[in-house]
């Protein structure tokens, strides 16, 4: 081979990708810290809580059962039909969490549904360090993007507020489908309504059930869900589907 002569080109081993499917909670946002949620809730509903008393009921609260917070060790019988249908009807999913918050007993009159109310506002998440960069430059980069989550209420008007709505194509949410994660279908769905086949998406989320996309030969990235404002690796996404 000729001195001058240019050293042969190794192929890049990364298969093309056309779509990112991110889940929502735990991977683009998370829900606001409990005792903030309970201070703000709290107010809404013209009582002023020492910041001693929101903490107590806080725990209490989580621990029950809240949206976007562990799964309740124990769901009272009187609300295991809508705790099941959750993520499948809206009605499901707000007499779930109300429900739940009802069985503390705060002693505040409208303090549960007040609680469920900052769920459905952009004031009661905070939005990952590392999301608004990546969806951008995804965008910029011509990768298209669907938000897949299960869950039963519209997070549209969070990404309209969040001035995120430009960058998100397709928003495929388990009570508009009629599947939860980790079905096949919703993943199916989520790149049929991309117009890409599975194998050149790239599924990105927070839990087992996101990870689900591969039995329809979508490959999936499973970051560790961080705490509110605190950056959760969403930026490696870039890496894996970028020049």
């Amino acid at each position: 081979m000729p001195d001058n002569a240019d050293p042969p080109r190794t192929p890049d081993p990364r298969p093309r990708r056309d779509a990112v499917l991110f889940d929502f909670h735990g991977t683009l946002a998370q829900v606001e810290p409990a005792v903030e949620w309970v201070l703000a809730a709290a107010a809404e509903v013209g009582v002023d809580l020492d910041r001693i008393r929101a903490t107590h009921l806080a725990d209490r609260l989580v621990t029950a059962g809240r949206a976007g917070g562990p799964v309740p060790g124990r769901v009272p019988p009187h609300l295991a039909e809508v705790w099941t249908d959750r993520d499948l009807f809206e009605h499901c999913h707000r007499a779930a969490y109300v429900g739940l918050a009802e069985t503390v007993g705060a002693g505040v009159p409208g303090l549960p549904e007040a609680l469920y109310d900052r769920l459905l506002r952009p004031e009661g998440w905070a939005v990952y360090p590392d999301t608004a960069p990546t969806l951008k430059a995804l965008r910029a980069a011509g990768v298209r993007v669907a938000v897949v989550s299960n869950i039963g209420f519209d997070i549209r008007p969070l990404f309209d507020a969040w001035g995120l709505a430009d960058a998100v194509d397709e928003y495929v949410l388990s009570y508009e489908v009629g599947a939860c994660k980790p079905d096949p279908m919703i993943f199916l769905r989520a790149c049929a309504a991309l117009g890409v086949p599975p194998e050149r998406a790239l599924m990105v989320g927070d839990t087992p059930a996101d990870a689900g996309a591969v039995r329809v030969g979508c490959p999936a990235l499973v970051l560790p869900a961080a705490d509110p404002a605190e950056p959760n690796g969403l930026g490696a996404v870039l890496g894996l589907v970028t020049p």
